[in-house]
């Protein structure tokens, strides 16, 4: 492998271990047990990506795990402020947190296969850029669904 593609994916794992320390962090602040579930699953989601990662910096190359799919970007990260997060936060502000952080991770990936011509490096790089904003799309959906939650007369 190149050493530009490992020093490039040795940022990429770096990022996902940042990421998931980024739930952890979150977790030890609320209290929240729905919440707290939702940031379990998305620090496993970290893990699974850094290990896809570290699974192809070591030459085993392929797309197991990672499709691309069809996501709804409903762009709420780019039109609400990021607020902070304290053991007192509403879930909707958890939510809106990790929403920002996905769509950072995304642009992240994004940028980095922008800069590789066709090939296998630039299409892992955009398969977890997907993965990003699935992660996103997630945030953004529970955060609308806590924020404005449904009422009995529609």
């Amino acid at each position: 492998m190149e050493k530009r593609v490992a020093d490039i994916l040795e940022i990429a794992i770096k990022r996902e271990e940042e990421a998931y320390d980024f739930y952890m962090d979150i977790l030890s602040k609320v209290t929240d047990a729905s919440v707290k579930g939702t940031l379990e699953f998305m620090a496993g989601e970290e893990k699974k990506h850094k290990a896809f990662l570290v699974s192809y910096r070591d030459g085993h190359f392929g797309d197991k795990g990672l499709r691309m799919t069809d996501v709804v970007d409903y762009k709420i990260a780019e039109y609400l402020e990021e607020p902070d997060i304290s053991e007192h936060s509403k879930p909707e502000d958890v939510y809106l947190v990790a929403s920002h952080r996905e769509a950072r991770s995304h642009q992240f990936y994004t940028e980095l296969a922008n800069l590789h011509a066709e090939g296998e490096p630039r299409e892992m790089l955009l398969k977890m850029a997907n993965e990003e904003l699935k992660h996103k799309e997630k945030a953004e959906y529970l955060y609308s669904n806590t924020a404005f939650p449904q009422t009995s007369g529609g």
